[in-house]
């Protein structure tokens, strides 16, 4: 679709990726209705917690009124530590973010998606969500149900007037997690992406309608090669299990 037809329902706006998103669709010509936690008076921005009911339907209820034909669903929490360390509310909080609450708010789109001309679902996974990281097992759990979820909504709605797409970005850099992807880099020998660069691939997605975009070369290759043969790689990752032991920082996320 051509962005300057899009008007695009994005889901996680206030974020690092999210607000970069926004900017990079609206400079491409897209209209943006933008859903966060956070208050606003912009007419264009919906407060809404998606982890709860009320706020799926303050959402269903503005789509409703600005029939978008664009939904991107970005919202999503970090999560960062060893599983034995994590406390039970949030490895709760991450998977009802990242997983449950796309898929409920999808479920409600769906009806009104479905009555519309052409629409493209665009879902921004991870590739933690097929790779997966010592560190990183509930939020790569909750990014590889996405990709699931993804999938098997785009072979199901195969035939009707909605494109499923999904967007998987690597360890991206934003102002609220600057020190620890850093961190994390210089342990690991990882590299990172800003969130424009995640927001021009965004753009691009939108245009060309593919079904699947991984962002990053050895991400990329290090997916396919993984699902061909993810046990055997398991030894390559010695020096993320490693970096588990540094001081702890803020939570990174992907």
């Amino acid at each position: 679709m051509r962005p300057a037809s899009a008007r695009v329902l994005l889901t996680g706006a206030s974020g690092g990726i999210g607000a970069a998103m926004a900017t990079a669709l609206r400079d491409a010509g897209a209209q943006v209705l933008g859903v966060g936690r956070g208050a606003s008076d912009d007419p264009s921005w919906v407060q809404a917690d998606l982890a709860s009911a009320a706020g799926r339907a303050a959402v269903l209820a503005a789509a409703q009124r600005w029939r978008p034909n664009v939904v991107v669903q970005a919202a999503g929490l970090p999560g960062f530590g060893r599983l034995q360390e994590l406390p039970p509310d949030e490895i709760e909080r991450v998977l009802q973010l990242n997983l449950l609450a796309p898929m409920l708010l999808t479920q409600g789109l769906l009806p009104q998606l479905r009555a519309q001309g052409p629409t493209q679902l665009i879902f921004v996974g991870s590739a933690l969500g097929r790779i997966g990281l010592p560190g990183f097992s509930v939020y790569g759990a909750g990014k590889a149900g996405l990709h699931g979820f993804a999938e098997a909504l785009r072979r199901e709605l195969a035939d009707t007037n909605i494109r499923v797409q999904l967007l998987a970005p690597r360890a991206t850099r934003t102002a609220f997690n600057s020190a620890a992807v850093d961190a994390h880099n210089e342990r690991t020998g990882t590299a990172s992406d800003a969130p424009e660069t995640v927001a021009k691939a965004l753009v691009e997605l939108l245009q060309s309608e593919a079904a699947e975009r991984f962002i990053g070369l050895p991400e990329r290759l290090g997916v396919r090669v993984n699902g061909l043969l993810g046990p055997l790689l398991d030894g390559s990752f010695a020096k993320h299990r490693r970096s588990l032991d540094a001081p702890p920082t803020q939570a990174i996320t992907t």
